[in-house]
This record gives C-alpha cells, structure tokens and sequence, in this order.
C-alpha cells in the first residue's frame, strides 16, 4: 500500500471469538494510527450480583460468567473465600479439584484448538467448511472435547456450569469405580492429541515474535493450575494478595471490559504461552517429550505457535488426570467444614485462557460486601492490540480480505472469551 493511501479497517463482528466484539484499524504512510479492540457487550454486573449474598452462594454464581470455562470461575472463588476463612482444602478433595479443571482444560483447549483455530491455518473460513476436506480432524477434535466434558460432568454435575462444587470441597463426592471409567477415554484423547499435534506442527506458522512480559502462576511441586503465587517473566514472584497492587486495571471509552497493566511497565501476556514459558520443566514427562520432538520448547515467543502450546497442555491434563484417577480413594466427607468470619480473601487459579483472580470481602454473617474479578481476556486486551500494532505494518502488501484475515488470527491467538460468538465476520473497509 505505497505512497500516502490512508486505509480503514472495519470488523464490525469477530469471528471465531466466545463473544460480541470488534476491531477498528485506521492506517497512513504504512503507520498504525488508530487501532480499537472493541468489546462492545454490555456490561454483566456480576460483581454487583455477589454483594449481599451468603459466601457460600459465590461458586454458583460466578460458573454463570462463562459457559466455557466455569471451573475457573469456581475455583478462584473458593481459593479466595477458603484463604480468608483459614480453609485447607487437600487430600482426595484437591485432587477432585484438580481432576474437574482437568476435565475443562480438555474441552477448552480442543475446543479451541480444532473448531476455532486450526481453520485459520488451513484457509477456510469456519470450522463447518474445513469439515468437508478433513472431517476426521473435526471427529477426533471432538471426541478430546467430550472426554474433558465427561469428567466435568462426573465430578461437577454437569459439564456446564456445575453444580457439585461448594466452599471447601464438593457437595458429593463420585465412587472409584466411577472415575475409573473415564480412564479409557482419556487415554485415546491423549493419544489424539499426540497424532494431531504431530499433524499440526507442519503448519504454516506466520512469523512474528514479541519479547513479551509472561505471568503465570507457579506452584512448587506441579504444572500451576489450581493454585500458587504469581510469577512474571522479569524475575517477580509474588502472592497472590498482591496482585492489585502490581497490576492496575484501566479503562478505554471504547471496550466495555477494562484493561490491565502491570504498574510503570504496561502490557502482559497471560495463558498457555505463559504457563509453557515460565513452568515448563513441571509438564508432565510424556508432554515434554512430545513438545521436544515437534521442534516446540522455551521460549516460544511466536504468539500463532499457541495453537500447539494448547496440545501439549491437553496431553499433560490428560496424563494427570489419569495418574490423579489411580490414586484416587473417596474422602470420608465431601467437604471440609468451616466457620464463618469476616476478613479479606484473595484467590487465583489457571483458566485455559490465563489467571484468573478474585477477590472478596466478608462481613462477620458470611455475606459478600465486595467482590473484585479480573479475568484472563481482559488481562490480554492491551497486549492483544500490541499486536496487532506491531504485525499490521507487516501486512500492508497484502488483499484488503488477507490482511483482516491475518488481524483477526492474530486476535484468536489468544482465544478471547467474550461470551460466545454465533454469527460470522462483516469487514467494511474505508479508503480516504
């Protein structure tokens, strides 16, 4: 696009996105001058909802925020409430916890994987389309979703939005004999996994690298996901208490979700590429292997690279959730019990997307005075628009169609769940 050609982008609809959003991109002289991530969703107030209620109802009410990942919401509520009630929550119980999230790390990424992403690699425009030339992908791609999707609905009481979770364990616990039915299926959707990202890795991946600032949780003994102190790429490790005061949150007239930064420093990246970045020495054995032998090992700085980033957690979900099934024994009561006070509680956990931290404040009759929620999606706002600031220049030579196709893949790197998206891309395009 020589010369002085002033071009407007407009994505009036993302597709391939869990939500309503948009992208406006206004270039000069091969310059980005404008450039809008734009969710324009209207405000949900769940926030608003939590205060007044008893602490127990939190988990219930937060698994409603999202249809995809609500054993993220979950978790990081009962990690909140359990710090400030003094709860220790381990044992058979913590491994049920970490089996449920299993289970929606599993549905999540395959989800993502082969339904919203792969289609971007192989040209089509929606996963129905790719079905016609590679419907054994979409077969086996499913059939790693539904085997997360059974687990959750074993250990939660259904696959969306569960039931069976509560402050300080689970409401019913499933017998032995239950979860080792499950063995079976997660090991051939280990086995998928295996032969799609061997598959997948012969992809063309564009080139693009940015020297990103990761932040992850990082737990001692295992690949973070239920639990831990924040880690970032500059060397920090800090609690989880002290997540507000390193990172801030900011608002843009334009997105109705907030961004965040980390404080004097800007922009983050939180998700897969994190977690792989900071933790990858705690993946399972059998994950490294595989991550080794596709050519895929830290650092990956190559954001469209996520794709098989994404694989390698499902191998390792399914590994854990198969070592977690033989040791399992059922705890001889379903939940710890507690007492109520008042106090602050801070909690955090690994969503497929990134961490996702809560925070809240309880009066002395256990009823929510304030509830604070930052989840991944809006972490990754700021530097999803980073970007894109920096690829778009890269792109200017391209079709007007190549070069939004290009914006939008690089938006779906990071799997922004908005909420869910059923309807597909409209681009108006402006040239001065």
């Amino acid at each position: 696009m020589p010369g002085s050609r002033k071009l407007t982008v407009r994505v009036e609809a993302l597709a391939r996105v869990e939500g309503e959003g948009a992208l406006h991109l206004r270039v000069h002289n091969g310059q980005v001058r404008e450039l809008r991530l734009e969710i324009y969703e209207p405000p949900r107030f769940f926030e608003a909802f939590l205060r007044g209620r008893r602490l127990e109802e939190a988990p219930d009410i937060t698994a409603r925020i999202c249809g995809i990942c609500p054993v993220a919401y979950q978790m990081s509520a009962c990690n909140a409430l359990e710090s400030l009630l003094g709860l220790s929550v381990g044992g058979p119980l913590r491994d049920l916890r970490l089996l449920l999230y299993y289970g929606e790390w599993i549905e999540s990424h395959a989800l993502h994987m082969f339904l919203l992403h792969l289609p971007d690699f192989l040209g089509y425009e929606s996963a129905l389309h790719m079905a016609r030339d590679h419907p054994d992908w979409v077969q086996k791609g499913l059939q790693i979703k539904k085997a997360g999707n059974a687990l959750m609905a074993r250990i939660g009481g259904r696959e969306v939005h569960p039931i069976n979770v509560r402050v300080g364990g689970f409401y019913s616990v499933p017998s032995r004999r239950a979860l080792l039915e499950h063995k079976e299926e997660l090991a051939r959707a280990r086995d998928l996994m295996i032969e799609a990202l061997r598959w997948m890795a012969g992809l063309e991946f564009p080139e693009f690298e940015e020297d990103y600032e990761f932040v992850a949780l990082y737990h001692p003994e295992e690949y973070a996901i239920l639990e831990g102190q924040v880690r970032f790429s500059h060397g920090l490790l800090a609690p989880v208490s002290a997540f507000e005061e390193i990172i801030e949150e900011i608002h843009v007239p334009y997105s109705n979700a907030l961004h965040a930064v980390i404080r004097g420093r800007g922009s983050y990246m939180v998700g897969p590429l994190a977690r792989f970045n900071l933790n990858f020495s705690q993946l399972s054995p059998l994950a490294r292997e595989v991550a080794v032998s596709i050519g895929l090992t830290p650092p990956v700085r190559n954001p469209f690279r996520s794709l098989l980033v994404r694989g390698i957690e499902v191998i390792h979900a399914c590994e854990e959730a198969l070592r977690l099934i033989d040791r399992y024994e059922p705890p001889d009561r379903p939940f710890e019990p507690f007492e109520v006070r008042a106090g602050t509680g801070f909690g955090a956990s690994e969503a497929p997307r990134g961490l996702l931290y809560h925070r809240y404040r309880v009066n002395a009759e256990g009823l929510i005075e304030e509830a604070r929620i930052i989840p991944p999606t809006s972490q990754n706002q700021r530097r999803i628009e980073d970007d894109l600031r920096k690829l778009v220049p890269q792109l200017l030579s391209l079709p007007r169609d190549a070069l939004t196709w290009r914006c939008e893949q690089a938006i779906r790197n990071y799997d922004p769940c908005i909420s869910c998206a059923t309807h597909f891309l409209r681009l108006e395009l402006v040239e001065e």
